[in-house]
């Protein structure tokens, strides 16, 4: 008898339950199993961490979806120490310099890199890899191309368009000074910064410091790093929720929608510059006198750098400003300090330039313990060990483990910093009582070969602008953003309105 002579008996509804039923418990079973011999059994099991976190990544999904995930990783890292399992496949590093050596550092001939963990960045929407998505050789390649315009002879080139908008910035904020109006600094810095970026990369403003608010655009930035910081985490809980999260979330029209919206305000301003020469110069012309093709970037690659660039050139300088600034605020005695350096140094907003400002010591502590107890990136920045594994801090990591320091949990350890939680810019000027601080555990820019790129820029930029707001105006932080600092995250800090009173500077005869 052939296989097609059988006969075919199609199955009933209750069959059919049964064998669903059969196959999810089947699956239910063999998650729990191998959830089981990872946690007790698996070569982490040697890492500390809550048993819960070594058993399923839903503690790590419900901390991130409510913006807890950060702050629960320092009240981790002092419980458990420096380094903690804190999902069945990762683990979080808050130590010195060596961890950060061991994961980002620069690697010996033929030694593999810890690559970075795909899911935590999105490829651009056109599917063209930018320099933070890029894989080592394409990375090197677009890096030392787009290196050029972030040379400090370049910057000092682009001086004049910084303190351009820099001035725009000083003159709304007299403006307001004159009033008896509260303002939100945090939207002036972040106004400044992004019309500073986008006439960098678009040779065209934003026009957000004209009208004092943010553009559509901005505010899409904003929300979809919130919501990214969600979506990802759910998509790598498992096979299941990353099946949902391609079937339903990415190919929702709505999400659609916004993708593309957001891709286009980009990608056409992106056109419109490489169609023309502008009168002064950008990021940009240094980049296209390389050309395209093996010596320059593709098209799609000018478009994907672009949107890197007006989100990560942006949003971080910004949150730096506005965090260094209420830390100054909450501690008076260091706020003076600077003031007087600052007005001590320059009698005239016009001696402010990017050489003028580098010379000030205090005002360099203040904002390196400003990235250390604010830094506009909390989190860690996950990589993946090779496949032979890897040695971090002298202890051996199995491949395909997600590793990363913890920005956050690293800068507020008692271990690496005394009086860890305090704003004390001192100990960047060789204070005594910070002898034993381990300042080279500070890495807001991250090291390596894929460090931040525009770290040079983003100090010219948040030197300039303080120098200028506390040269110009004395301010006193208004009631209702007294606790400012308790804030969420996701990636980066959802932060509130930062309600100030300006007041023209009262100078000393």
């Amino acid at each position: 008898m052939l296989v097609h002579d059988l006969p075919v008996r199609s199955l009933s509804p209750s069959e059919i339950a049964r064998v669903s039923g059969s196959c999810i418990l089947l699956y239910i079973l063999f998650s729990l199993a191998t959830a089981f011999y990872n946690a007790f059994l698996g070569p982490l099991r040697k890492y500390p961490g809550p048993p819960l976190r070594a058993l399923s990544k839903l503690p790590l999904l419900w901390s991130t979806a409510r913006g807890n995930e950060d702050r629960e990783r320092v009240q981790l890292h002092q419980k458990y120490g420096p380094v903690v399992r804190v999902a069945p496949n990762q683990l979080s590093y808050a130590g010195g310099a060596q961890a950060w050596k061991d994961i980002y550092g620069h690697r010996k001939h033929g030694q593999a890199s810890n690559n970075k963990f795909l899911q935590f960045y999105a490829k651009p929407f056109n599917e063209i890899d930018s320099l933070i998505t890029a894989d080592d050789p394409s990375h090197s390649r677009q890096r030392r191309i787009v290196s050029h315009s972030f040379a400090d002879r370049t910057l000092k080139d682009l001086e004049p368009l910084l303190m351009r908008w820099i001035t725009k910035m000083r003159g709304k904020l007299e403006e307001k000074s004159q009033t008896t109006e509260q303002i939100d600094l945090l939207k002036y810095y972040n106004c400044t910064t992004f019309d500073i970026m986008g006439d960098l990369t678009f040779s065209a403003s934003l026009g957000m410091l004209d009208n004092g608010e943010y553009s559509s655009w901005v505010k899409a930035i904003f929300e979809g790093i919130k919501g990214g910081t969600i979506l990802r985490t759910i998509r790598d809980v498992n096979s299941v929720t990353n099946w949902i999260f391609a079937k339903f979330v990415m190919s929702s029209p709505k999400f659609a929608k916004k993708r593309v919206e957001h891709w286009n305000y980009s990608a056409e301003r992106v056109a419109r510059r490489l169609e023309t020469t502008p009168d002064t110069p950008d990021l940009w012309a240094k980049i296209l006198e390389k050309g395209s093709g093996p010596n320059g970037l593709s098209y799609g690659e000018h478009e994907s750098n672009a949107s890197l660039f007006m989100i990560a050139g942006t949003e971080t300088t910004a949150t730096l400003l506005s965090g260094t600034t209420y830390y100054l605020l909450r501690n008076p005695q260091y706020l003076e300090k600077l003031t007087r350096e600052i007005r001590d140094a320059f009698g005239s907003f016009e001696e402010i330039n990017m050489e003028s400002v580098q010379r000030l010591k205090y005002l360099h502590a203040v904002l390196q313990e400003g990235l250390r107890v604010y830094p506009p990136v909390p989190t860690l920045l996950p990589r993946v060990a090779p496949k032979n594994g890897a040695i971090i801090c002298d202890e051996f990591v199995p491949g395909g483990t997600v590793i990363g320091v913890h920005q956050l949990a690293t800068y507020r350890s008692e271990a690496n910093f005394k009086d860890s939680l305090e704003f004390r810019p001192e100990r960047w000027l060789g204070d005594p009582a910070y002898r034993n601080d381990r300042l080279d555990s500070v890495e807001a820019f991250s090291v390596g070969p894929r460090n931040c790129l525009g770290k040079n820029l983003a100090w010219h930029e948040m030197r300039l602008i303080l120098v200028t707001v506390l040269h110009a105006f004395d301010l006193k932080l208004c009631a209702e953003s007294e606790q400012w600092r308790d804030q969420r995250s996701y990636t980066i800090w959802e932060k509130k309105p930062l309600m100030v009173q300006l007041s023209p500077a009262k100078r000393e005869n």
